[in-house]
């Protein structure tokens, strides 16, 4: 039988070995906790505590600020130490609240709303927009809206993002080794909103223990089904998931619902679960601290607003000076030029890489291999939109297919003449996305 995939895509090397044997370790803060008040695509959280007032594990420090917007909890203990702008792994300077931590880590007490079984639709939502839960897998999107499409009716398959294809990152690996009844109960959750959804668990075929162990679970669960795809980058992208399991086919106009289907990955399910059958908001998430430049990769539990070099100290810190350190993965990550910056609901992984291949690339000219045309899921033609891009053609870029790009970066990847197409194309799309605001 074929093998689910998509046309298109690459094959780095992975560097999953390193941390994928790695159990997930739960780790404490001991400074500061820094809460940016925007962690999520759409609005800003409100702040409601102010400086000096005691917080607990839990309790909501910053509400929502809009139907796209997401509330922030504190994830520790402590006192309000106060509420300015702080730098973030952007770079930017984003409105946070700062809680000094008083190690005693004593919480609001965690209860679920009501069984399960006597929950409506309604509010299983409510519960999910109050946990402050947003795609965990790098977008930030408040899930609370992606789960309330415009005909719920319409919507045919609930997918489980498994695949994991950034080379690197094994954090939703481990977690689906070690608490796959979550996994599966968050999803069984999600299916309860969309009376016509089938469920699929979509695993890349490099994770054949995942797999084994997903059926064994499912086995007797008839509206869900696993499903192995082919190991390849992008196999986890949106577009490409959907289309590798269900044969459907989206575009940059499009949502997933439109073609009746929604995505979630790894942690955001599970935080799903722990909300609606544990009562917990989005507090804490798994991170990947891994790369040749670690003393000791893996896999930890943090508490979200804890600093990025608190982590990378659980791990022995560095073996040698890393020439590069990414934030996330390799292929969509971005540099960062400081560690003493906050994890956020959006934070995957600590990437340090002893040698910075790509800055020591020297670009040359377009030698028309096409190589890019072939590895490209979105099936535009890089080359040609990255010109379009150095000239600020805009016009051109946008007939071109230029906003069909997702960005994942495999043109960069292969392009023997080592030109940053994916760079200057993500740059012009940028321009197109905020006239398109405007």
């Amino acid at each position: 039988m074929a093998k689910l995939t998509f046309l298109g895509g690459i094959h780095p090397y992975d560097g999953k070995d390193l941390s994928k044997d790695k159990p997930i370790q739960d780790i404490l803060p001991k400074g500061e906790l820094v809460y940016p008040l925007s962690q999520h695509i759409g609005a800003p959280a409100k702040a409601i505590v102010a400086k000096g007032d005691r917080v607990l594990a839990g309790q909501k420090i910053a509400e929502s600020g809009g139907f796209v917007s997401a509330p922030i909890y504190a994830s520790v203990s402590g006192t309000v130490k106060t509420i300015e702008p702080r730098r973030v792994v952007t770079g930017d300077m984003i409105m946070s609240i700062v809680v000094e931590n008083d190690g005693l880590y004593e919480d609001v007490g965690f209860y679920p709303a009501a069984p399960l079984e006597k929950l409506t639709k309604e509010e299983i939502i409510d519960i999910i927009r109050d946990a402050g839960i947003v795609g965990m897998g790098g977008a930030g999107f408040p899930t609370h809206a992606k789960l309330s499409p415009k005909d719920p009716d319409k919507i045919d398959y609930v997918i489980a993002n498994c695949a994991e294809c950034e080379p690197y990152l094994t954090s939703d690996y481990r977690r689906m080794l070690e608490e796959p009844e979550k996994l599966i109960g968050g999803l069984k959750i999600i299916l309860k909103l969309f009376d016509n959804a089938r469920g699929i668990l979509a695993v890349e075929d490099n994770k054949p223990d995942c797999i084994s162990l997903l059926k064994q679970l499912t086995k007797d669960e008839p509206g869900i089904s696993v499903r192995a795809l082919k190991t390849k980058y992008p196999q986890g992208g949106e577009r490409q998931l959907i289309y590798a399991t269900t044969g459907r086919k989206i575009n940059s106009t499009m949502l997933p619902a439109d073609v009746g289907c929604v995505v979630n990955n790894v942690d955001t399910i599970v935080a799903i679960y722990r909300a609606v059958t544990e009562g917990r908001p989005l507090m804490e998430r798994i991170v990947t601290v891994t790369g040749d430049a670690v003393a000791n990769p893996r896999n930890f539990r943090v508490k979200i607003g804890m600093s990025y070099r608190e982590i990378l100290d659980e791990a022995g810190g560095f073996k040698t000076t890393p020439e590069k350190i990414i934030c996330g993965g390799p292929m969509m990550g971005f540099g960062m030029f400081d560690l003493n910056v906050p994890t956020t609901k959006t934070s995957t992984a600590l990437l340090g890489l002893s040698k910075d291949d790509v800055s020591a690339m020297e670009p040359g000219p377009c030698i028309n291999c096409g190589r890019c045309v072939e590895v490209c899921p979105g099936r535009v033609i890089p080359s040609r939109l990255a010109d379009y891009a150095e000239h600020f053609d805009e016009e051109a870029f946008v007939a071109n297919h230029g906003m069909e790009c997702c960005e994942c970066g495999c043109c960069s990847f292969i392009c023997p003449a080592k030109r940053p197409l994916t760079q200057e194309i993500k740059s012009m799309r940028k321009i197109q996305l905020a006239k398109r605001k405007k």
